[in-house]
């Protein structure tokens, strides 16, 4: 018995709850291969969550590439700050950053992501040490600024600028003037090219990469593998 009846509706037994996700697995391989049905043409829908700056940075200007290339699969993308749950969220994979070790994730490497401070072109930065003198834009991973210090030789300076959950927003803040942001760089390549930003220097600090991301219990849909080779040509 998978269910009780009680006064207020049905409840799922401890059976019902032990053989509901392998249910709910099969019930969504079926709902995949109907949307992968339109009008007699195989399609699929791609519904993929990532961090704001990967996809304002990297996928966006390339989508119509991507659709050129895949016309059969339909993205529907969402943003998020790199906290994202895949089943709860009704996503089928998620773009994050970090080392790739996520529990309950397995997880595919697509893109290492060196960090480097950037700055609006007129601030007067010539070396590490007038940093000093700048606010430090800071994300929620507060070992970013002293680790890059280390890695540039210098003493690291008291923290106080403000904490952003968005290197977007710290990109929007630092070209106005408002402060130094420590960013990834190949995510702000257009904004370097149009000299919004410039990189004072050389020395950068890798703390974490963009992986593809999908539940462990969950198999890869074609059109998630498609993607993940679309975006390694891409990136290779």
């Amino acid at each position: 018995m998978l269910f009780h009846r009680t006064p207020n509706g049905l409840v799922m037994t401890d059976a019902g709850n032990e053989i509901f996700p392998a249910m709910k697995r099969g019930l969504d391989d079926i709902a995949r291969m109907l949307d992968r049905v339109i009008g007699g043409q195989r399609a699929e829908v791609l519904s993929l969550g990532m961090v704001t700056t990967f996809a304002t940075g990297w996928l966006i200007p390339r989508l119509e590439d991507f659709r050129r290339a895949h016309p059969e699969i339909t993205l529907r993308l969402s943003t998020n700050n790199n906290r994202v749950e895949i089943a709860r969220e009704g996503l089928d994979a998620a773009i994050r950053f970090g080392s790739g070790r996520w529990p309950g994730v397995e997880a595919h490497h697509i893109l290492d992501a060196p960090m480097g401070p950037l700055c609006a072109p007129h601030l007067d930065v010539r070396a590490p040490s007038d940093l000093w003198r700048h606010t430090l834009l800071r994300s929620y991973r507060a070992d970013e600024w002293p680790k890059w210090f280390a890695g540039a030789g210098e003493t690291c300076p008291p923290l106080t600028g403000p904490v952003l959950d968005s290197s977007v927003g710290m990109a929007d803040l630092a070209a106005e003037g408002l402060g130094i942001a420590l960013l990834p760089l190949p995510m702000f390549k257009s904004a370097l090219a149009a000299e919004r930003l410039v990189r004072p220097f050389a020395a950068t600090v890798t703390l974490g990469s963009y992986w593809l991301t999908i539940p462990e219990d969950r198999r890869m849909t074609p059109a998630t593998d498609l993607l993940l080779n679309w975006i390694r040509a891409q990136v290779g």
